[in-house]
């Protein structure tokens, strides 16, 4: 007697799937992990085939997981992303994160330069990755955590101790006074806007205290960035006097501005180029001012 013949429009998959033999729990799921895997080689084997006629970027990028076994020992991966106009370190990262590794880890949000997160170690420089465009730099483009921090995994670094740093210049205004209409504003002067404006602009991105010597040896060292901020609020003109007292008795210490030996290398590498270095320098003559005695 000859098998039934298949239902008009029935198709080949479903007659391929009907034909095999009863599949346990365990073997179904391998089967479907093995499929969804070969789907992905051959996604991204089409991607780097039209990404070598178009042109591509070779990144390195610095790989590390300590909850993996084999991954446990630091490496560097090798990935060609396809080039176009605009494309950022951070463009490239993604897709390489999405097209070919979703292993690959790195801290980002805004992708505007304005939350800080993404900061790495791009050709030997600390940088946003949001903002550094892949046609200002040589290749290969070797991407890695920033120095002087724990790696907990590929390029994201622990940031707790720079938090705390930051915490410990408390980085908040503290009038004396508060006006007695709650609706009145805090006003403060055009001049001294202006004055403290650079300082204003950091978006703790930790980027200049990787980039400073003195902290990589010395982790009760406050830091550029902490020091700029407590230099912020010391110098608004509406921040309270006993408050202006502690903020400067803070930074005033052996591992506050005085650990600092001008190398500027804070200042070079910082992406909202805040002058740190002269910012360092102004709360050492105000410390020197205050410890100063006439009679």
């Amino acid at each position: 007697m000859s098998e039934q013949a298949s239902a008009p429009g029935e198709s080949r998959e479903r007659r391929e799937r009907s034909s095999r033999p009863a599949e346990t729990g365990p073997q179904q799921q391998e089967r479907r992990l093995a499929e969804k895997a070969a789907r992905r080689r051959s996604r991204e084997g089409g991607e780097r085939a039209r990404a070598s006629e178009e042109g591509t970027v070779h990144l390195k990028v610095f790989r590390y997981d300590p909850e993996v076994e084999g991954k446990r020992e630091p490496r560097f991966d090798h990935f060609h992303v396809p080039e176009r106009k605009g494309l950022t370190v951070l463009d490239a990262l993604i897709y390489a994160r999405d097209r070919f590794d979703p292993s690959l880890t790195v801290r980002h949000s805004c992708r505007q330069a304005v939350c800080g997160s993404d900061a790495v170690f791009v050709n030997g420089r600390q940088r946003l990755a949001c903002r550094t465009q892949i046609a200002d730099l040589e290749e290969p483009i070797v991407v890695e955590p920033l120095p002087h921090q724990e790696v907990l995994k590929d390029l994201v670094v622990e940031m707790g101790h720079f938090y705390d740093q930051m915490d410990a210049v408390e980085p908040f205004f503290q009038p004396d006074s508060l006006p007695s209409d709650p609706l009145e504003e805090q006003r403060q002067s055009r001049e001294n806007r202006e004055a403290i404006r650079a300082a204003t602009r950091c978006i703790w991105c930790a980027a200049c205290t990787s980039s400073c010597n003195i902290y990589a040896g010395d982790d009760r060292f406050l830091g550029p960035a902490p020091i700029n901020m407590g230099y912020r609020f010391y110098m608004d003109e509406r921040e309270g006097s006993d408050a202006r007292r502690r903020r400067l008795a803070i930074l005033d210490e052996p591992h506050g501005v005085w650990r600092c030996q001008t190398q500027f290398s804070c200042t070079e590498v910082c992406p909202k180029d805040i002058p740190l270095t002269k910012h360092i320098q102004e709360m050492k003559r105000e410390a020197v001012k205050n410890d100063l005695k006439f009679w």
